[in-house]
């Protein structure tokens, strides 16, 4: 079987910074790391491999240094990364991006089963996962907990709910997202490491994707902008109550009537 899992690099937390031009994030000299979410899309994949043969290929879209999430999944145990980098993506929303990652799914070919993090860590949309199913025409399930069944051709699965669970059965190809509670990442092994360190993996510009409409990537490609960011302000205090509990809960049942919460 062979697997196409889709990774993204992301900013980490301590490090976000927006361009307040574009709205986007800025992702050049701050740390960035394989997000969370897809460390789970990637054991998912290495374990089907191992329980059915074929190959295990990890796909991310970003600048140059967004290598470094696929030596990190190469170290977990991928047979290949390809980089998705050009600066006619730069900017793209979740649609572009979508768009851009079909096209080079398409390059590819020959996939069974396509896996992603059920979201990704900064924009926290989940929507890049169905939309490339959607520009691939292929089925798409989503927050995939347990894979009961597959094949070459179809796949039974249980996708998490609010409530329990739904079993699906869906043919292949297809993609799925899924959830934490599917595995356990591995760690990086020693030989992967090795292996990882001296990686470098295949690159696509747009330059590769001829049929590509490129009015429809990058930022001026994207239909959805951010307007503007910024940090709210507080616009609450803090009231410190004292004297016996019966004391603070009357203060306290006063104030909430004041404010026409209870009658």
């Amino acid at each position: 079987m062979n697997i196409i899992v889709l990774i993204k690099q992301v900013v980490a937390a301590t490090s976000a910074k927006i361009n307040p031009e574009t709205g986007t994030l800025i992702r050049e000299g701050v740390e960035n790391i394989l997000n969370p979410f897809d460390e789970y899309a990637i054991e998912e994949g290495l374990r089907l491999r191992e329980k059915l043969g074929g190959k295990v290929t990890v796909v991310t879209m970003g600048p140059p240094q967004a290598v470094e999430a696929i030596r990190k999944a190469i170290g977990m145990g991928v047979d290949e990364g390809i980089l998705v980098s050009d600066a006619k993506f730069a900017g793209s929303d979740t649609w572009a991006t979508a768009y851009t990652l079909s096209q080079v799914i398409k390059k590819i070919g020959n996939y069974q089963l396509i896996i992603t993090g059920k979201q990704a860590v900064d924009g926290d949309t989940a929507q890049v996962g169905p939309e490339v199913a959607a520009c691939l025409d292929i089925p798409m399930v989503a927050w995939v907990r347990k894979i009961e069944e597959v094949s070459e051709t179809a796949m039974k699965a249980e996708r998490l709910m609010e409530d329990g669970y739904d079993v699906l059965e869906t043919p292949l190809p297809a993609l799925i997202s899924v959830v934490k509670e599917i595995n356990e990442p591995r760690l990086e092994s020693l030989k992967g490491k090795m292996r990882a360190k001296k990686y470098e993996p295949a690159k696509i510009t747009a330059a590769d994707l001829p049929d590509m409409d490129l009015t429809q990537v990058g930022l001026k490609g994207s239909p959805t902008r951010v307007k503007k960011t910024f940090t709210p302000q507080r616009q609450y205090k803090a009231t410190m109550l004292q004297g016996s509990v019966g004391e603070m809960t009357a203060t306290l049942y006063a104030k909430i009537k004041e404010l026409n919460v209870i009658k």
